[in-house]
């Protein structure tokens, strides 16, 4: 259940990141073409190809533990601040 939601919240993090960079992107494109045709075509295709290579990429960094805590060290940790122990 926690890999679906893992799932899920990577891809609203990809679309509203790329929602972002989508308007940015057009508005840039426009002021060099000066073409809202040019500018929406090469922005959709770019776009839709970074969103996808976005969501592997944050896939496949969920999968490495390197950088991360231990997983006992964090539950401790977590244990002890909810029992006010720390």
């Amino acid at each position: 259940m926690a890999s679906h939601s893992q799932n899920r919240r990577s891809l609203v993090k990809a679309a509203t990141f790329r929602l972002l960079v989508f308007c940015s992107d057009l508005t840039v494109v426009f002021l060099i073409t000066h073409r809202w045709d040019t500018a929406t075509g090469l922005v959709v295709a770019t776009n839709f190809a970074s969103t996808t290579l976005y969501f592997f990429h944050e896939r496949i960094w969920d999968r490495i533990q390197w950088g991360r805590a231990a997983a006992s060290y964090v539950h401790v940790e977590l244990v002890q601040a909810l029992l006010g122990k720390k």
